[in-house]
């Protein structure tokens, strides 16, 4: 081999080996992270929890009512501006961690604590799921000594329920300098679903919490002991098809427990401008925020998101061959419309399609009389 043939062969390793690193940073890989500056205001507070992927964490937060935003990056180790590449790598000490800014009027710490248990294994304490080492380990943060209180309080009453097989490794350390992960990394569930949801199943994260947390059992923990133990979601039920067949219309009945569709353009709601929240028509559930509905232009009433993703849940609906995503009420498990990616671009193009005679309108000057008078803040 000639000496300019082995230099051309040089050269494109060299090419080769720049682009790769320039691909690596654009994705997220070896672009150094920011030191966070951001200020909070007087009516926000801040927590930080560690619970494996920041992909799976920072999803499942910003899914709680009163959560204002969920930032990826990293925490607890000893070097500035570390990558992901280093991170990932175990490099630094680090963990991946979640920034949380949230409303403390509407959500507390100890609520906040509280969710790191069920969106995790608790009691690995080499990682998480099929992501391993220091970085992928689960902690609570703290500021105060307030704090630390309430989150060693929130593990002793996990380990007394005995919820887990094995001990709780959750560390609880004071909380240190967050550093803001690359671009590529933040709301990556919107952004890449396809491949996140592929992910998430695949680490066996949500067989995991299924099988702790499917049954409700342990759903009682989240109860704010200050209040009264009773909750108003008990009075949430469906009530017997008998019962349906009497109280419901024909449409009501043939939407909601027979997953039909009505017709665009010819339903109650679609074009309805007036303030107020959306409720599931057979259990009074609250589902939908007239703030978040918009004019899709299709005929039937659409939103941008429900009022907490912990409100309805998401079933894979093959009905007509290619799969789309069914939307239902939680508790009276009623059929309410599908989530179509068709919607606004900043979006990310998600539009909740619902069905009016799924739904009941609650106009926000009746809010308080049925009992809904905590979601007036949508409208102040």
């Amino acid at each position: 081999m000639t000496k300019k043939i082995i230099l051309k062969v040089v050269m494109w390793v060299v090419v080769l080996t720049a682009l790769s690193w320039v691909v690596g940073w654009y994705h997220g890989k070896n672009a150094p992270s920011e030191i966070d500056t951001t200020e909070v205001a007087i009516t926000e507070a801040v927590t930080y929890v560690s619970g494996g992927c920041f992909w799976c964490t920072e999803s499942d937060y910003e899914k709680i009512d009163g959560v204002i935003d969920a930032v990826s990056g990293y925490m607890g180790g000893d070097l500035d501006s570390p990558s992901y590449k280093q991170v990932a790598g175990g490099i630094g000490g680090h963990r991946e961690t979640v920034k949380v800014t949230y409303n403390p009027e509407r959500v507390s710490y100890r609520r906040l604590a509280l969710e790191l248990f069920r969106e995790t294994d608790p009691t690995d304490a080499g990682g998480s799921f099929y992501d391993r080492g220091h970085q992928y380990t689960s902690a609570l943060y703290y500021k105060t000594n307030e704090e630390r209180e309430i989150a060693e309080g929130v593990v002793a009453l996990i380990e007394e329920r005995g919820m887990f097989s094995k001990p709780i490794a959750t560390a609880i350390e004071e909380v240190g300098t967050f550093w803001i992960a690359e671009d590529y990394h933040q709301d990556y569930y919107k952004k890449s679903l396809s491949p996140y949801k592929r992910y998430r199943k695949a680490s066996g994260r949500d067989a995991f919490i299924q099988s702790i947390w499917g049954s409700g059992e342990y759903d009682d923990i989240f109860d704010d002991p200050s209040k009264s133990s009773v909750s108003k979601w008990d009075t949430y039920v469906k009530p017997s098809d008998s019962i349906l067949k009497k109280t419901l219309t024909s449409i009501q009945y043939k939407i909601t427990q027979k997953d039909g569709t009505e017709r665009p353009f010819d339903n109650e709601y679609w074009d309805n401008h007036e303030d107020g929240i959306y409720v599931d028509v057979v259990s009074g559930e609250p589902l939908f925020s007239s703030t978040e509905k918009f004019d899709s232009g299709t005929g039937w009433p659409s939103f941008l998101r429900p009022i907490d993703y912990d409100f309805v849940t998401e079933h894979d609906d093959f009905k007509l061959i290619r799969r789309r995503t069914e939307i239902r009420s939680k508790y009276a498990d009623s059929h309410i419309g599908h989530i179509l990616l068709d919607g606004p671009v900043s979006n990310d193009k998600i539009r909740y399609c619902m069905n009016s005679a799924a739904l009941r309108f609650v106009p926000v000057d009746d809010l308080e009389k049925e009992g809904l008078g905590e979601y007036m803040h949508f409208f102040n």
